[in-house]
């Protein structure tokens, strides 16, 4: 018998009544009844009630070994709630392994409803919490579900350095000061990008690792500060529908495996970003919500509205809006003047017909039916406008879109809805110096390859890249990978990068290329948010063991944190003082 348990607390059932069992576990509730006491005893597989006929001398989270044997309940105190709920084991001997003797900080089931720094500085004690563990424990079942789900698509697992080389992919780096090399530093990898390329190049066919990745960025609610991960995968003589088919079996069968909710099957949509833009103003969109929303900028181009003239007009249809109440229309106006607009004009088709709104009285008779039709108005229907700049109107007007969709119910919350956004801008221009660069992944193949690079408009190529996006969160990124070091040499140019740049910024890649390199293509779906929708969290944070705060900071390590001269010295440095 083992010393410390014979079943867990989650194991025992009816057919263990008469048994001698011992239970390990925490101790989670005590209720002094007069004479006996009833304890009920946690470990991660679940609860069991113990009955003590002696003197208890365990308290709360104190780590106890109990002995007795398993008997039925009686019929009115069966507790249908737990799987243990129709047995209790009556205690003859109980070992206190480990007592709690400070004061709890929370109450562990009732940890998510505590300040977020005191959970985090508490993380072991968070965690203890069924509801947080349960996430935790859910992490580990995927990751090992898409581990057997690669393996069985022919995939192979390598893993790729931590300590590499800083390289402009975007993002801050991490940097890690070289004891041995004065003046130099390494960088941990904001992703395995170049590496799982490089393992193409070297004849591996089909790579995937559940992959570390380091950005120092801003947290987000869908963001941590510090590291997450993704299930990054490469395929050697692939193009784009070769990676969607992957990436469709992969996250259908896992999000249908680990959620009760209706998932949209393969082959999933499939949208252009200048459409995507267009229509749901994100390369993100939520397809759940079903309004759309529309280029009404030539309509208006003859309607003598100054709020309308020199700016872009988009217009969206909220079927049945016309019969909200005023709060409502006034929570709109109100959302739209918070997120910078200067208004948020309307029309409405009432129950008779007839058009109601500001905006009606600028337009004809032939106009107004020229709306009606080309919108497709319907009576009770409400035509809402954005109108602003080129730069800012998708924005305003996807943020409308998903309010809209919020306050009128619209929004399928027992549904997964996945798209693919594809045929991204290779390039664009950067708003603050004006100058060409990429949108995107730098390392993606354009289409049209290097006759593109060289006799198109840099801001009229598209590339081989692609995102998958699910309810609204884009889930991952990915490309065809350029392979061909002349396309590289080009592409880079265009952004400003001379071969020089290249050969110092990208050596090992550049060099590969020279010594036959094949087509292939990958992505890298983010295991966090995969997570963070399956368990129905609205923050990253509720699906790592042990994250960050919003700040970066590690409260229960006390990270980071200062270091001793002598270990600056080692490593070469001198600190600043702040100014």
């Amino acid at each position: 018998m083992n010393t410390y348990r014979t079943h867990t607390c989650g194991a025992l059932r009816e057919e263990h009544v008469g048994q001698l069992v011992k239970l390990s576990g925490w101790v989670d509730t005590i209720r002094d009844h007069g004479g006996v006491t009833f304890l009920d005893l946690r470990d991660q597989y679940g609860i069991t009630q113990i009955v003590l006929h002696e003197e208890n001398k365990a308290n709360k989270e104190s780590v106890i070994t109990v002995s007795g044997t398993v008997k039925k309940r009686d019929a009115e105190t069966v507790n249908s709630k737990i799987d243990t709920g129709i047995v209790e084991v009556h205690a003859e001997n109980i070992v206190m392994q480990s007592r709690a003797v400070r004061a709890l900080p929370f109450e562990i089931n009732e940890s998510k409803n505590t300040r977020e720094e005191v959970r985090l500085r508490n993380r072991f004690l968070d965690l203890r919490n069924p509801a947080v563990r349960d996430n935790i424990l859910l992490r580990a079942k995927v990751v090992s579900f898409l581990r057997e789900k690669m393996t069985s698509l022919g995939f192979t697992e390598f893993q790729t350095p931590i300590l590499t080389s800083s390289s402009p992919e975007g993002a801050r780096d991490y940097l890690v000061p070289s004891r041995k090399h004065h003046g130099k530093f390494y960088a941990l990898p904001q992703a395995p990008q170049i590496f799982k390329q490089l393992l193409m190049v070297s004849g591996f066919d089909r790579y995937f690792q559940i992959a570390p990745c380091f950005r120092d960025e801003d947290s987000r609610a869908d963001r941590s500060p510090g590291e997450f991960y993704q299930l990054d995968f490469e395929m050697a003589f692939a193009e784009q529908e070769d990676v969607f088919g992957v990436a469709e079996k992969v996250l259908y069968d896992t999000f249908k495996t680990f959620s009760k909710k209706e998932v949209s099957p393969a082959p999933f949509v499939r949208i252009p970003y200048a459409e995507s833009m267009l229509k749901y103003g994100t390369d993100k969109p939520d397809l759940r919500n079903p309004l759309i929303i529309e280029d009404l900028t030539p309509f208006f181009a003859d309607v003598d509205f100054a709020p309308f003239k020199n700016v872009i007009v988009r217009g969206i249809v909220a079927t049945g809006a016309a019969k909200q109440s005023k709060s409502f229309f006034e929570k709109m106006l109100a959302y739209a003047t918070e997120i910078g607009m200067k208004g948020l004009g309307y029309i409405s088709v009432l129950e008779d017909g007839s058009l109601k709104g500001p905006i009606v009285k600028f337009l004809s008779d032939e106009k107004q039916a020229t709306l009606r039709k080309d919108m497709n108005l319907k009576n009770n229907d409400t035509l809402f406008f954005i109108a602003d700049s080129p730069k800012t109107v998708d924005n305003l007007a996807a943020q409308i879109r998903t309010t809209l969709g919020t306050q009128l119910n619209l929004i399928n919350t027992e549904k997964f809805e996945f798209c693919f956004i594809v045929d991204f801008p290779m390039f664009g221009i950067n708003e603050e110096t004006g100058a060409t660069e990429f949108t995107h992944n730098p390392f993606s193949m354009p289409q049209g390859g290097l006759e593109a690079l060289q006799t198109k408009n840099p801001l009229d190529i598209l590339a081989w890249q692609y995102d998958i996006v699910c309810n609204g969160v884009e889930l991952s990124s990915g490309a065809v990978r350029n392979h061909l070091p002349e396309v590289m040499v080009k592409a880079f140019e265009i952004a400003g990068y001379t071969q020089a740049d290249i050969e110092s910024k990208f050596s090992a890649l550049f060099n590969a290329f020279h010594y036959g390199a094949p087509p292939h293509a990958g992505m890298a779906p983010g295991v966090d948010r995969m997570l963070m929708l399956i368990a129905e969290e609205e923050n990253i944070r509720e699906v790592t063991a042990f994250p960050m705060n919003s700040n970066a900071q590690d409260l229960l390590m006390e990270a980071p944190c200062e270091v001793s001269e002598q270990q600056l010295r080692e490593v070469h440095i001198r600190l600043r003082q702040k100014n």
